[in-house]
């Protein structure tokens, strides 16, 4: 059996309860079981949960909780084992520093990764300063990034995206995403006609930005449809450590592994099996 690359190790959190997949709990639960026990399981993370759905998973799984910051502190509270807290710190066009505040209080009293869920509008680049200061600082803290929605206005453009990366470069931050990347090139969806980023365009647009590539450039890669130049351009990289970025929350394990089978940087199902 060929080993997943080390690129892709922990690429995927399992976000199947999330829309647009909407699995219900239970089903989310088994298929998570599965994902765990697979030849591919180093690549699949935790399963995030909302709050409210902490109480219906057993205990010997590993999760994330997703939500608000008072509903995930009382999560916190249950002494329910959790592996990383993803809090939103601000709606579009507040100011995130009270609710940063908030979140690195509670991580300095638990000790928890967590992620601070930071919108691409005012305030951003302050935000992450706080944010690098609390990693430097030694908290298990970093910004997480929507790239997808139910808006147009949620996807943010290349240009919008690359010169976040490099600002996270720039402070020595990773940086999670999630949302519309459930597929490795750049495409248009054709029920919503939003352009998607692809998952394959960040991680190579991940790597040049962390060889030290500026904003025009890394835009040039998350903007490409290429997926023979993005292929070529993630190999040398396949047995290194995924740099810059954490990975992704996905409501589908199944579309990004289909992805990578057809690109050939993962095994077939069969391959992957013997």
């Amino acid at each position: 059996m060929r080993p997943v690359p080390a690129v892709l190790v922990g690429l995927l959190d399992d976000a199947a309860v999330f829309p647009p997949g909407n699995a219900p709990l239970a089903g989310a639960v088994a298929a998570h079981r599965e994902h765990r026990a697979a030849w591919y399981a180093p690549m699949v993370g935790p399963l995030l949960v909302p709050p409210e759905d902490v109480p219906g998973v057993p205990d010997d799984l590993e999760i994330g909780v997703v939500g608000p910051l008072d509903a995930v502190a009382r999560v916190v509270d249950s002494g329910r084992a959790v592996r990383q807290l993803e809090v939103p710190v601000a709606k579009r066009g507040e100011d995130p520093q009270p609710g940063l505040a908030d979140l690195l209080a509670l991580i300095r009293t638990t000790g928890l990764t967590a992620y601070a869920e930071t919108p691409l509008t005012w305030g951003l680049t302050a935000a992450l300063d706080t944010l690098a200061e609390a990693r430097a600082a030694g908290l298990p803290v970093a910004p997480k990034f929507r790239t997808g929605g139910l808006a147009a206005e949620l996807f943010p453009t290349p240009v919008e995206l690359a010169a976040v990366v490099c600002a996270c470069r720039d402070r020595g931050l990773p940086f999670k995403l999630t949302a519309g990347l459930h597929h490795a090139i750049r495409h248009s969806d054709p029920e919503t006609g939003f352009i998607h980023h692809g998952f394959l365009n960040v991680l190579v647009a991940s790597a040049v930005a962390a060889d030290g590539a500026g904003p025009a450039d890394v835009a040039k890669v998350l903007a490409s449809g290429d997926a023979v130049s993005l292929v070529t351009a993630v190999h040398p990289w396949m047995a290194r450590e995924r740099p810059l970025w954490i990975g992704f929350g996905s409501c589908s394990i199944a579309e990004p592994l289909a992805d990578l089978r057809v690109l050939g940087l993962l095994p077939t199902t069969e391959e992957g099996s013997t």
